[in-house]
């Protein structure tokens, strides 16, 4: 029995390193190392991306349903979050700064409810709009545009459980499928190491919590997110000749769980809104171990915009 325990811990060793180079068996020697931290890169990107356009709460600095047909909302907001992920180029370093995903919501009441608010029905859209370049990171050309913004759709629900007037909050769940267009990082042909392009799909799952004081509206919640992608990985595979291009698709599933809080201002037309949140980490068994970043954390993400209500 213990020969046949060792046996197993030591397979249980191996398999691990495996299954984390699993994605670059067929790729030579040689580049390994390239390809592994693609890799890296691109699972890196993937939660950063999915908070960047899910944000927390679907409609800032409230849980309120809209009460019903014939009342709406509008919010125009800029989300972001702290990026740290390897770097394609030549230094092997680091690429750290914000993620900004500029993102337009709405949502239109649906069925009023019964007393208190209860099962009130909105049915919620967004719209993400992204600049075509960024530093390092490029919208593909052929991502729907809106002039010169790549466009992302979101769509959902959202079910109010209390709708009730101070002291009593405000509660509803809301559920979005929200999608990103696809974005390149790197380019080879400008002397990276490596690129990739993505597409990204994000399921949002929202329990919300809010107050009204007065010119005041507060809001705060939880949910869960997954995230899905499928993600083209390009590198040369014959260092340092540099002739030949090799590809590497990779599938890739995330799931994590968001907190949010919320602040809005009531102005003479419109709020002032603002959030505040933390999506948790999770070790996604990278190939390098990186002591400039911990890719394994969690990551604070905000945003902030105006939000009008009929």
């Amino acid at each position: 029995m213990n020969r046949f325990g060792f046996i197993l811990t030591a397979l249980g060793a191996v398999a691990a390193p495996l299954a984390a180079q699993s994605e670059c068996s067929g790729v030579p020697a040689q580049a390994q190392t390239i390809c592994n931290r693609a890799v890296d890169a691109y699972k890196t990107f993937q939660p950063l991306g999915g908070i960047a356009i899910s944000g927390g709460n679907p409609e800032l600095g409230t849980a309120n349903g809209l009460g019903g047909l014939g009342h709406l909302f509008a919010t125009a907001r800029v989300n972001g979050v702290k990026a740290d992920i390897p770097n394609p180029d030549t230094t092997q370093g680091r690429i750290s700064g914000g993620v900004p995903a500029p993102v337009v919501e709405g949502g239109l009441g649906l069925f009023r409810g019964m007393g208190g608010g209860l099962l009130s029905v909105d049915a919620l859209v967004s719209a993400t709009l992204l600049p075509t370049n960024i530093d390092k990171l490029s919208v593909d050309s052929s991502a729907t545009h809106i002039g010169s913004m790549a466009l992302g759709i979101g769509y959902g629900a959202r079910v109010g459980i209390l709708n009730g007037p101070f002291p009593i909050p405000a509660v509803s769940v809301s559920v979005m499928r929200r999608s990103l267009p696809r974005v390149r990082l790197g380019d080879l042909k400008s002397g990276d190491n490596f690129e990739f392009d993505t597409d990204l799909n994000a399921t949002n799952v929202r329990v919300a919590a809010g107050l009204n004081l007065l010119l005041l509206q507060v809001a705060a919640g939880f949910g869960f997110d997954h995230y899905s992608s499928t993600g083209h990985l390009r590198f040369y595979n014959n260092p340092p000749l540099n002739t030949t291009v090799q590809t590497v698709t990779v599938p890739v599933t995330n799931n994590r769980q968001v907190l949010f809080a919320n602040a809005g201002l009531s102005l003479v037309a419109f709020k002032l809104v603002g959030e505040i949140g933390y999506q948790t980490g999770k070790d996604q068994k990278l190939s390098t171990t990186y002591s400039d970043f911990d890719s394994t954390a969690g990551h604070v993400y905000g945003g902030v915009g105006v939000r009008f209500s009929f």
